[in-house]
């Protein structure tokens, strides 16, 4: 059973910056291509940023230049750096994993105010 478990949310100014960490057990985060994703009020799921078991990582247009993604295989740990936040940053952000299925977390609010 693949279980995936974020923190780091939370409110913070315009310009601030979050770690976001998501702890995966069941399976190792070196093995699936691990991403995260986001959604805001109203709005569809929306992918943030990928990163692939060979450490390749994509990024969606509107965070590229502020988020970072990375993956400490020891702890089982996959994060998304976050800086110059803004407002529409606001979302629940979840971390996804895909190993032949796909598993998601529960979710963590972040929270940008002006």
């Amino acid at each position: 059973q693949v279980q995936l478990v974020e923190s780091g949310g939370g409110l913070v100014q315009a310009g601030g910056s979050l770690r976001l960490s998501c702890v995966a057990s069941g399976s190792s985060v070196s093995i699936g291509t691990m991403g995260w994703y986001r959604q805001a009020p109203g709005k569809q799921r929306e992918l943030v940023a990928l990163i692939s078991p060979g450490g390749s990582t994509n990024y969606a247009d509107s965070v590229k230049g502020r988020f970072t993604i990375s993956r400490d295989n020891g702890k089982n740990t996959v994060y998304l750096q976050m800086n110059s936040l803004k407002p529409e940053d606001t979302a629940v952000y979840y971390c996804r994993m895909t190993w032949g299925t796909t598993y998601w977390g529960q979710g963590t609010q972040v929270t940008v105010s002006s």
